[in-house]
């Protein structure tokens, strides 16, 4: 037998060890799938009515401006037929080379081949002027309402993102070239991650962005030493351990979203808030919020307040032996804090000294990149998606979150993870991203419809508790954290809800980066810098402009001002006293609640 034969016969097991796989994976896939419980078909795409206005407004064009609609068109057709022209004269050369003008760069198309392969390098080209197409047209509608326009804007996006060559296995060199150097492994490999994914989300198509079994909370991510020293069924109450011998006499408790978990300030030593709050001498309360079930239905954000924010302060307060804490609320969890400032004028608490808020928005006039979901066709499938389940899953807010950068948080990972077969990376930012909590439906119904849609804390208007709460009664110092491309909280729409608020003492400070870096910014990364002024009679737009940049992080600015409003220095306290005695060691126990293990 010779050696090319042996390798043939080798080659040929391979493949079908590799076919054998595929069957298996076959029939997982579709068990996997068949677990699955139907989501509203609102939740997938907006109303057909949506694309109604737009043919009726593009037809409209037609009639009013004909000869700038025939150009877009002539355009279009000359390109395309021109890209086609040059990528037949590259093939009849028999010479595979880069064309003059390979088109403009995008990081989608990084390998050579979309440049010197005629056929990658069409496929390229023709994808990029359908896609511009598609964006000339719809900005050519001017007779549309501005937020049917912007819907349609995001919604024509998405489905040019979505068939992008890269996306295919047929018109990826990059996936194709994996597949014939592993045999067709990798495409194996990648079977098995996207039927893994599936499985893991009850036959939901979440992509999984990090290695999960590289992780555990409390073993080498959220590792801040304290204690949980009180319990109820909304929260956890951790009190971490001092570093300091001495402590400034006013407490910080500190309040994070419940919709992700809160070791995201306490994923590591080096870029931890929490670590980094306590070394700067505070005794620090943070509540970690239980990740709900179905029988948490008719929870609203009157518990959130009352058993939650107002518990959690009361706690503090006690254990310290103080009349007054400095309160933080971080996101959704920051509105609520001002929900709760507002309830506590109208009762005359004044329990909170200062209240500091990062990226939380108060006034949602401006929708900005939620507008496509924050329409009734929309809230409508939530709210059935909630009569349903009792709750809004987690994978639906992750999806909502993940498809205003759906190049970077869901087309990219999928490729590399079932098209490349490649296993996600050890990345503790993304593993806190994919452990998501499921919502209460009331909680969530309130904010969705009261809060998001008709804006009502900032009219005045929010009840709770037989209570009108406006963000006008919010009247303690404040400190107000934005981050410049944040594209949850925009720091304009940030801005104008402080801007309402009716305190005296109003700073607002603009981070650099996101709705995540541009708050876990560590002084010792030196990475991001930060805006600040204090003028806020400006709009925000004079306000940017006149404001000061400072290089590194804004941590220090914030403790300077928190400081200042924390007392004299008092003894460091160990966590818990005789009324609250600890439970168990931090991270405590409802952060390792998964929320796919509640959905059945």
């Amino acid at each position: 037998m010779t050696i090319n034969e042996v390798a043939a016969g080798e080659s040929r097991a391979r493949l079908e060890e590799n076919l054998d796989r595929v069957e298996e994976l076959s029939k997982r896939l579709v068990s996997a799938l068949t677990r699955r419980h139907p989501t509203p078909q609102a939740l997938s795409g907006p109303d057909s009515a949506l694309y109604a206005k737009a043919a009726q407004a593009y037809a409209q064009e037609w009639v009013n401006n004909p000869a700038k609609l025939i150009e877009q068109q002539v355009s279009f057709w000359g390109k395309t037929v021109t890209t086609f022209v040059e990528a037949q004269q590259q093939l009849a050369r028999g010479k595979l080379e880069a064309p003059e003008d390979p088109g403009p760069s995008d990081k989608r198309f990084k390998n050579p081949l979309w440049d010197s392969h005629p056929y990658f390098n069409y496929v390229k080209q023709q994808y990029l002027i359908n896609a511009d197409a598609i964006h000339q047209a719809v900005d050519t509608i001017e007779d549309m309402d501005e937020k049917e326009k912007r819907r349609l804007r995001y919604f024509s996006q998405q489905i040019v993102d979505m068939f992008a060559p890269t996306n295919f296995l047929a018109t990826n060199p990059d996936a194709l070239m994996k597949a014939v150097e592993t045999e067709g492994e990798s495409l194996v490999r990648g079977l098995e991650n996207l039927v893994a994914d599936l499985e893991a989300n009850n036959g939901e198509l979440v992509v999984r962005l990090a290695d999960e079994s590289a992780f555990e909370i409390g073993e080498n991510i959220a590792t801040a030493q304290g204690e949980v020293i009180y319990r109820n069924r909304m929260m956890e109450v951790i009190q971490y351990n001092p570093t300091t011998e001495q402590v400034q006499e006013t407490p910080v408790v500190l309040f994070p979203p419940w919709i992700n978990k809160f070791y995201i300030l306490d994923l590591k030593p080096q870029n931890s808030m929490i670590r980094w709050v306590v070394d700067q001498g505070y005794t620090l309360f943070v509540v970690s919020w239980i990740n709900p079930d179905a029988k948490y239905r008719d929870v609203g954000l009157e518990a959130y307040v009352e058993e939650g924010f107002l518990k959690a302060i009361e706690i503090a307060k006690d254990v310290c032996d103080v009349p007054k804490v400095n309160a933080v609320g971080y996101c959704i969890a920051g509105t609520t804090l001002c929900l709760t400032l507002s309830l506590m004028k109208k009762r005359g608490d004044k329990s909170v000294r200062s209240a500091t808020f990062f990226t939380a928005l108060t006034d949602f006039s401006d929708q900005g990149e939620f507008t496509p979901f924050l329409q009734d066709d929309f809230a409508d499938g939530i709210e059935e998606e909630i009569n349903q389940e009792g709750l809004l899953p987690s994978f639906i807010m992750a999806r909502t979150f993940s498809f205003l950068r759906s190049n970077d948080l869901i087309y990219g990972p999928a490729i590399r993870s079932y098209m490349m077969g490649e296993t996600p990376p050890a990345f503790d930012l993304l593993y806190w991203n994919g452990d998501g909590a499921n919502l209460p439906g009331l909680m969530f119904t309130q904010y969705l419809r009261g809060l998001c849609q008709r804006n009502e804390f900032a009219k005045g208007t929010f009840e709770m508790f037989g209570e009108k709460l406006s963000v006008k009664d919010v009247d303690v110092p404040v400190m107000s954290i934005a981050a410049e491309s944040d594209h949850i909280a925009a720091a304009r729409d940030v801005y104008r809800g402080v801007q309402l608020m009716g305190s005296r003492s109003k700073q607002f400070v603009m981070g650099q980066s996101g709705h995540i870096a541009g708050i876990v910014n560590p002084p010792s990364k030196g990475k991001y810098g930060h805006f600040v002024h204090d003028d806020m009679s400006l709009d925000f737009d004079a306000w940017k402009k006149a404001a000061d940049f400072q290089e590194g992080s804004w941590w220090p600015h914030w403790e300077d001002w928190l400081k200042k409003r924390s007392g004299k220095k008092v003894p460091a306290r160990i966590p818990g006293d005789s009324a609250y005695e600890p439970l168990c060691p931090a991270p405590g126990t409802y952060v390792k609640i998964k929320a796919a293990k509640q959905i059945q």
